[in-house]
Formats: structure tokens, sequence, C-alpha cells
């Protein structure tokens, strides 16, 4: 297991790491990008939701939205952790990001990241109001859920073990906003939500990534995925249409 030729085979016969003394440099990049993707978006993503929770309709729908805040923070310092055992400088990374910073609304910029920082790119539409938070939250909701349950499994042990009890706060986060829109739809009915609705799909549609056999190929061999992203999109767009059905929504055309 010395040799980086013998841990490639390992990890490709489904072997796990457990520190960063015996991680191969490719590897190594790669873990890195993914928790980097993980701890920038839900940095970005409790920022941006932190300036709409006095907009929450009720003390109830403010405790939920603050909470939800509180836990995608620690969320993402508990991967930084790991990232540090990797040589991140954790207290700066943390504390020198524009983590509020937003395009305009209208902007486009399908998977593209910014110069920023690893956020995904839904992470860069600012929200406007507490309608577009709970539908955004509500679909990107159900899409981390996915990617979660994905992420449970990869290779590299301790981000194992944080994934693993990151995913059920995370599971309840996605109920929370389920249960959000539907209180929404019942005081306001569906049609101003659709309008939302459809801003919001394409963009956290995108946040499943490109359909890249070859690369995702790799990220299987170093045991960083299991899944395709055209699979998991897939499973997105079925489990989000049939609660928007519910609701009197649809998904964007």
């Amino acid at each position: 297991m010395s040799e980086e030729m013998s841990i490639t085979s390992y990890l490709a016969q489904g072997g796990v790491l457990t520190n960063p003394s015996n991680v191969p440099p490719r590897y190594r990049a790669e873990l890195m990008k993914l928790m980097a993707t993980f701890v920038d978006s839900e940095l970005a993503g409790a920022a941006g939701f932190a300036d709409i929770i006095n907009e929450g309709p009720g003390i109830k729908a403010r405790i939920a939205a603050a909470r939800i805040v509180l836990e995608k923070t620690d969320h993402a310092e508990k991967v930084l952790r790991i990232m540090g055992d990797f040589g991140a400088d954790t207290e700066r990374y943390a504390d020198h990001h524009p983590w509020t910073a937003r395009l305009e609304r209208e902007a486009d910029i399908g998977q593209s990241r910014t110069k920023h920082d690893m956020r995904l790119a839904v992470f860069n539409y600012p929200l406007e109001g507490w309608a577009d938070a709970v539908v955004m939250n509500f679909l990107m909701g159900r899409a981390v859920v996915l990617q979660l349950e994905e992420l449970s499994h990869v290779s590299y042990q301790p981000l194992v073990e944080a994934f693993r009890a990151i995913l059920p706060v995370e599971t309840r986060h996605a109920e929370l906003a389920e249960e959000g829109l539907m209180v929404l739809v019942e005081a306001q009915g569906p049609d101003g939500l659709q309008e939302l609705v459809d801003y919001w799909w394409p963009r956290v549609a995108a946040s499943f990534g490109q359909e890249d056999s070859e690369k995702f190929e790799g990220l299987k061999a170093m045991g960083l995925r299991r899944t395709p992203n055209a699979d998991l999109k897939v499973r997105w767009q079925q489990d989000a249409a049939d609660i928007l059905d519910k609701a009197g929504l649809k998904p964007a055309a």
C-alpha cells in the first residue's frame, strides 16, 4: 500500500482511506474539490438565507429558518475541519470569502462557478422574499438529500462519517421547506409560486453538474462517486415533481 499504483488499485476495488498520509495527489485534489464545493455551498446558502429570517410569517417560521442557518454553518465546519487535516487554513477560509455575494437575479451562468469560491452556481443567485426562499430551499433541499446520500459512500472514511451525521439534518431541512411550501400554497394559492418554481427549477437542476462519463468513471475508480449525475438528476426531477403536483404546481418546462 506504500506505492501510489497500489493505492489506486485498492481504491478501485472498493478500499477506504482513513488519513491524509496515504492519499495520492490526484485523489487529494478531487477530494479537496468535493469538500470545498460542499463547504462553500453550505456557507453561501446559510449567508443568503440569514437575510430572509425576519421575513418569515411568524415566530415558528423564523425559528425554523434560524435553525437551518445555524445547522448549515455547523455542517460546513464539520467538513472544513477535515479540510484542515489536509492543510487548509480553516480560519482564513471561513472569514475571508464573500459568502453574501450574489449575481444579478437574471444572470445565467449555468453550471459555472464565480471567481469567489467553489459554491454551486445556484448559490450565486439572490433570494427575493420569503416565498422565493421557501421555493428555492424546497427544490435545492431535495437535491441536497440525494447528493448527500451519494457522498455518504465516498472512500475517505472521516468524510463518510461527517456526511452520514449531516444527512438526517439536511433531510429535515428539506422536510421543513416542503411544509413551508404547502403553507404558502394554502395561504395564497399556486399562481405566484409557479413563477418562482420556473425560476429556480433549471438553476437547481444545474447543480447536478455535467453528464461527463469520462470524468465520472475517474471519480468512480477512486471511490468518490457511485451514481452518474444524469441518474441523480432524474431521481430529483421525479421526487420534486411528485411533491409539486400535490401543491398544484408543476416543474418548469
